[in-house]
């Protein structure tokens, strides 16, 4: 057989192997047991001095969004493998930078006190306040870009507790 044959039936031969093979992936970065299949979340009241009428609903189906999507858990009502309950704490505005004796950007921070119970292993459980932040530019309408802002500083705080809670960061 000649040179380049060879290399022809090589490459077919890779190529039949790598599409028989079957990877799995994870990139959610879970680890939790296997043993864990449920997850219950309480609803977080807002006990903050500024209130927004929609953050709890937001926050809290976001955290039960956040474990049956990338942790395949199965949502139940109270007692669940996993349990969420907790409230937001703050939701608070100030500035961030000043121009000229005047705010050039302002800044929306949310912290969340979350108890967390691994009702498989207790050795997970933790409570803890979480703190994450948004910023916008002072001319805006904060009213315009609230929600916006919400949506960002909710993702960015479901990270933080997924990572806490099942990949044990």
């Amino acid at each position: 057989m000649t040179l380049i044959i060879k290399k022809i039936l090589l490459v077919v031969i890779l190529l039949i192997v790598s599409l028989s093979c079957k990877m799995s992936y994870s990139f959610s970065g879970a680890s939790l047991s296997p043993d864990v299949k449920t997850v219950s979340v309480d609803f977080f009241s807002n006990r903050a001095s500024l209130i927004n009428p929609a953050l709890s609903q937001n926050f809290t189906e976001s955290l039960k969004d956040k474990f049956t999507s990338e942790a395949g858990l199965s949502l139940v009502s109270s007692s669940g493998d996993l349990e969420f309950s907790g409230a937001i704490t703050s939701y608070r505005l100030s500035p961030v930078s000043i121009q000229q004796n005047q705010a050039a950007m302002m800044r929306l921070t949310i912290k969340v006190s979350v108890k967390f119970i691994n009702n498989i292993d207790p050795n997970q459980n933790y409570t803890q306040v979480f703190s994450e932040y948004g910023d916008y530019e002072a001319d805006q309408d904060f009213t315009s870009t609230e929600e916006d802002l919400n949506r960002l500083i909710i993702e960015k705080l479901m990270e933080k507790i997924f990572m806490k809670s099942a990949a044990n960061w």
